[in-house]
């Protein structure tokens, strides 16, 4: 009997083994559970990808999509952190004729601009069609007053010269000039931009040139003209005529910006961020692009590393964009606010700072000053006013960590 019970107890001693090997595959960790679900997902996958070339070639181009996207990534973040240091510059974009189209006093609107909202910088323009409305016959009285302005005060100025400068029609070609074919109308418009040069380049308050505005964006605009050949030559005139300060060309295309490696090699590259506008080729409706400020940030960086050159903002979206056929002067305020509103209008702000670059232009002040001076809403115009005060402060603590 003895013997028979110790065979009993041996057959049992396995299936005792079993309920312990039971136990201990029921109590595995939850980090090995998550291990092995990634190791059975990730052959999954792989089996799943190598059943069609279909699905090869698309993984591949997602791979490659991927570390693409984690280059640019850490290209902005270098820039950024490089750049942490360096204080902020904001500025704005003064056109007179802008603030005549509100039927705003021009010296007010700028006087207001500079010392209620504190800009000290701006970029004004030099329209060819306004200052040489007779051929032959230049008249700067407008932009006079504009840089006794900016001297008195000790606000720095970029110029836009050359045919295409900011505001519609892009181009500002004088009537006269508008029958000619370019080998006829070109050496005026060298005549227009030597004067212009001779007269200003002695004030201590110009800093630098904008040459051409986005004169590669042949999409948008009425311009006779975007040939490479002639912004080159334009731009070794300006540097022969005015060799001490640097000049600014501007990428081609907010969406899709052209890298600034070919010729003219610009000293300054100059950057436009448009957010929210309106679409009237496909959808009809306002678009919204999704580019993080990050992605500015590469432009920015990759520039730098590619070509040794800075980059400005010359334009930040900071108004409305109406559909085609509307009037900023009398849109209802809900139309106005559906591309620019002062929540949108502060979050521009931030966007642009998030991009690490330093000198940022805002676009539109004009018509902020409008809508408090004309309709009575100040709205936009304290947001800049704070957002301008919260920039400075950041810029005191960077001297003070100096």
């Amino acid at each position: 009997m003895a013997k028979k019970s110790r065979q009993t107890n041996q057959k049992k001693k396995p299936s005792n083994s079993k309920r312990s090997n039971k136990k201990s595959a029921s109590s595995k960790s939850p980090q090995s559970k998550s291990v092995n679900f990634i190791k059975t997902s990730y052959r999954k996958l792989l089996n799943w990808i190598s059943q069609t070339w279909t699905r090869k070639i698309t993984a591949v181009l997602l791979a490659l999509l991927f570390i693409a996207t984690l280059l640019m990534y850490v290209v902005a973040q270098w820039y950024i952190i490089s750049n942490q240091d360096r204080p902020y510059q904001l500025g704005a974009t003064f056109i007179q004729s802008y603030a005549e189209f509100y039927d705003l006093d021009p010296q007010e609107t700028l006087t207001a601009i500079t010392d209620d909202l504190g800009f000290d910088h701006l970029r004004l323009v030099s329209y060819w069609n306004v200052h040489e409305e007779e051929q032959g016959e230049y008249d700067f009285s407008d932009l006079d007053w504009q840089f006794q302005h900016a001297e008195e005060r000790d606000v720095s100025v970029s110029l836009a010269i050359g045919l295409r400068q900011p505001r519609w029609p892009e181009c500002h070609m004088p009537a006269w000039a508008e029958p000619m074919e370019m080998k006829e109308w070109y050496p005026h418009l060298k005549d227009y931009m030597q004067a212009v040069i001779e007269r200003y380049k002695d004030s201590p308050v110009l800093v630098s040139y904008q040459l051409e505005n986005e004169f590669l964006l042949d999409v948008f605009g009425v311009c006779p003209d975007h040939s490479r050949e002639r912004l080159i030559d334009s731009f070794e005139f300006v540097k022969e005529l005015d060799p001490t300060r640097p000049v600014i060309v501007s990428r081609s295309n907010n969406a899709t910006p052209s890298w600034p490696v070919g010729e003219p090699r610009a000293d300054i590259i100059g950057a436009s961020i448009y957010k929210r506008v309106w679409d009237g080729t496909l959808t009809n409706r306002y678009f919204e692009y999704p580019l993080p400020p990050w992605f500015y940030a590469f432009l920015a960086g990759g520039a730098k590393l590619t070509t040794n050159r800075d980059t400005v903002i010359h334009e930040l979206q900071a108004e409305s964009w109406l559909p085609r056929g509307m009037d900023m002067r009398t849109a209802s305020t809900e139309e106005l606010y559906k591309s620019m509103n002062p929540e949108m209008l502060a979050n521009r702000f931030e966007y642009g700072r998030a991009t690490g670059i330093r000198e940022i232009d805002l676009w539109g002040v004009e018509w902020w000053y409008s809508r408090k001076v004309n309709d009575g809403d100040d709205s936009l115009w304290e947001v800049a006013r704070e957002q301008i005060r919260y920039t400075n402060e950041l810029n005191r603590r960077i001297t003070v960590d100096d």
